[in-house]
């Protein structure tokens, strides 16, 4: 059965701009007031962060199945996303504040982490995901790099405390697989799973 729209269940703007960069079709099913998204991104006690970016994502798909039911929208495909940042086994999710960010930085500052998107995908009963690992090497900062990136205000809201499509990029030397998949949705993979959701792609 084809399907004419996917609904992305995803606050991203950076997500709506790689649907949009495929040609697909979206509407937005985002959370009620009344659903606390963050707090589905607290990892448990030593989590590995393949397993953590991919258990969040579902989670955020299960409650993206409910919501759809609850406002009696349209059946369709929904598509659900999520992005952590690894150095080894530690998980960097989205600061908590400036100081967080400068701190996130310099850590990364210098060496190469590992950067997960989780992907789900439902369509009706079916469900398939897939998991997106690229590398990205910073060159070392200094605190006064940090401390000007992070006054730009970019580093919210952004796993890792940076964006790989903004100012970061200036302090990027080396990136390894998929650069959408850093951004927030691997092009290719979330386009093939799109596909066996029944889109035209």
């Amino acid at each position: 059965m084809m399907a004419s729209f996917v609904y992305l269940a995803s606050q991203s703007p950076r997500r709506r701009q790689l649907l949009e960069q495929l040609g697909v079709q979206y509407e937005l099913l985002l959370p009620d007031d009344n659903e606390d998204p963050e707090a589905m991104e607290v990892a448990l006690k030593n989590e590995a962060p393949d397993a953590y970016v991919t258990r969040v994502t579902g989670l955020k798909l299960d409650a993206a199945v409910a919501r759809l039911g609850r406002r009696m929208l349209p059946a369709g495909p929904i598509l659900c996303s999520d992005t952590t940042v690894a150095l080894g086994r530690t998980i960097y999710g989205k600061p908590d504040g400036a100081e967080d960010a400068k701190r996130m930085l310099s850590e990364l500052s210098g060496r190469t982490h590992r950067v997960l998107t989780a992907v789900a995908v439902q369509s009706g009963r079916k469900r398939s995901g897939v998991l997106s690992t690229s590398k990205v090497t910073f060159a070392a900062m200094t605190h006064q790099h940090i401390h000007t990136y992070v006054a730009t205000g970019e580093p919210a809201g952004k796993a890792g405390a940076y964006a790989v499509q903004g100012r970061a990029a200036v302090h990027i030397t080396r990136i390894e697989g998929s650069y959408s998949g850093i951004m927030g949705l691997p092009i290719r993979e979330t386009a093939l799973l799109l596909k066996a959701a029944g889109l035209k792609i």
